[in-house]
């Protein structure tokens, strides 16, 4: 029997399949396998590569193989799909995962440790609440609106709409209704404390840590966007160069180029989106004081507004910042300004 050496692995919640390939891609087995007895069966098996799809528990097994002494190798899956054949079940895409690793030129993504993806959840965690009070917020102004009151939009305006509630609506409005919105406002303000709460762990984190302070030093990033940086980025040896990683955020054109002819179209939005988003706010944050106090003399940003719109410029300076960003942490160095030149 021939030695195994990949083997691609379809994770799901309960049942697995592994599909083993020798040296020259022919195929060893092909094995369903329940979650409990899967550790026992990969002890058992000589070391090699695994391969997996970067999916949800990727990288959790990822850290259980590796302990066992195997290989993994992680692999996005929109380049494991041009491999599955015809149709699709669990020793197909098996197979697929297998026959993807085995190409010289895939690329990979980097295991994240336990810590990193702790890091990350924050990021999640705030996402999800900060979603869940736009929700509240529109709901309450969505059915303020059946009542004949047009609400101010944003949250700013929440602890006025709170007053309202008490005194000039509390005439027109019935008791049933009085009482569903109190029980959104009060679902709304323990919203807000637990998004300052993990803004303030944000912060903590940002100040603590070394990478986070040097990106700082970057107009535009922030103690969100820093450690987001920090913990949702792979390793900046990853990319060859700037616009590599910029391209893995979204922030380049997509290409449409045939025949010799270069044809580039709008943002790809490509990749993590958000890095991309938070890298987007903070460009658009430097862009809008620009506009109001005047970017520096002679600088790429006063140029780019003079000839180009608001909102490309502010694209733009996002793919600056994460070239900026990238060129920071393989360096190791802080941000400094450009000097316009003499004339």
């Amino acid at each position: 029997m021939s030695e195994v050496i990949t083997v691609g692995l379809d994770i799901a919640k309960h049942v697995f399949h592994a599909h083993g390939a020798d040296e020259r891609g022919r195929a060893v087995f092909s094995k369903r396998i329940s979650r409990g007895k899967l550790l026992d069966f990969f002890a058992a098996q000589p070391s090699c590569t695994v391969a997996l799809e970067a999916c949800g528990g990727a990288h959790h097994w990822a850290r259980q193989l590796t302990q066992l002494g195997h290989e993994v190798r992680l692999i996005p899956p929109a380049y494991v799909k041009p491999f599955v054949k015809r149709q699709k079940n669990d020793a197909i895409d098996a197979e697929a995962i297998c026959e993807a690793a085995q190409r010289p030129s895939m690329r990979f993504v980097v295991v994240k440790s336990e810590q990193q993806q702790a890091a990350g959840l924050v990021f999640r965690t705030r996402d999800l609440l900060v979603r869940q009070r736009t929700q509240l917020i529109n709901a309450i102004r969505g059915h303020l609106t059946e009542y004949g009151w047009i609400a101010p939009k944003g949250p700013s305006h929440v602890a006025m709409l709170a007053d309202l509630l008490e005194k000039e609506m509390a005439r027109s409005l019935p008791e049933a209704a009085r009482a569903m919105f109190r029980l959104m406002l009060d679902l709304l303000a323990g919203l807000e404390g637990k998004i300052a709460d993990l803004d303030k762990e944000i912060a903590r984190r940002a100040r603590e840590d070394e990478v986070s302070r040097r990106l700082m030093t970057v107009p535009g990033v922030g103690p969100i966007s820093a450690t987001a940086i920090a913990a949702l980025a792979p390793p900046a040896e990853t990319f060859a160069k700037g616009r590599d990683f910029a391209a893995w955020l979204g922030l380049t054109p997509l290409q449409r180029s045939t025949g010799g002819k270069q044809k580039l179209g709008v943002t790809s939005k490509m990749g993590e989106r958000t890095l991309r988003r938070l890298l987007i706010i903070g460009s658009s944050a430097v862009v809008q004081q620009a506009s109001k106090r005047g970017a520096p003399k002679g600088s790429w940003l006063e140029q780019m507004l003079a000839r180009k719109p608001r909102m490309l410029v502010t694209v733009a300076l996002a793919n600056k910042i994460a070239r900026i960003i990238w060129a920071l942490l393989v360096k190791q160095e802080n941000y400094r300004a450009p000097v316009a030149a003499k004339a």
